[in-house]
């Protein structure tokens, strides 16, 4: 029975990766934790769990700065890190979880063209804050992946 809520919060937690109002690698650390903790944690260890735990902490840092690496890589200005950075909690405030795609999209873009003037330049540095978001999203999915397939070795 553990095991299927164990895969349960794997699955969701894969979702998670791709939905942004799921916490995706919590979720399924969450799994591995719930695991161990009714093994008696003697199949998945603290050991185990901690360095499961370092994945989430680098897929939050990864997922956190992906769409600005974006922004710098396409030209953007600091103006635009910033207005891509203030994007994020107002797109999410606003749209709701579509608004951590658009908010720091939509604000790159403005910042940049208020600051520049330059329409295409402001263009391009919202789809660098989108490929980069992609980028970081492709991330969480693979690290989400090897987090399943190390419990999965494990057991």
């Amino acid at each position: 029975m553990i095991l299927i809520i164990t895969i349960i919060l794997f699955v969701l937690g894969l979702l998670g990766t791709l939905l942004p109002f799921l916490p995706g690698p919590v979720l399924i650390w969450l799994g591995v934790f719930i695991f161990a903790w009714a093994d008696g944690f003697v199949t998945v260890d603290i050991t185990h769990l901690v360095g499961q735990g370092i994945l989430v902490g680098i897929v939050f840092a990864v997922d956190w700065v992906s769409s600005f690496i974006g922004v710098k890589r396409a030209g953007g200005s600091r103006a635009a890190l910033i207005g891509a950075a203030a994007g994020l909690p107002v797109g999410l405030i606003i749209l709701g979880p579509l608004g951590i795609i658009i908010g720091p999209l939509a604000g790159a873009f403005l910042v940049e063209f208020i600051s520049r003037g330059d329409l295409e330049k402001a263009l391009r540095v919202s789809i660098g804050s989108l490929i980069g978001f992609l980028g970081g999203t492709f991330f969480k999915v693979v690290v989400g992946v090897v987090m399943i397939v190390w419990f999965f070795l494990v057991i």
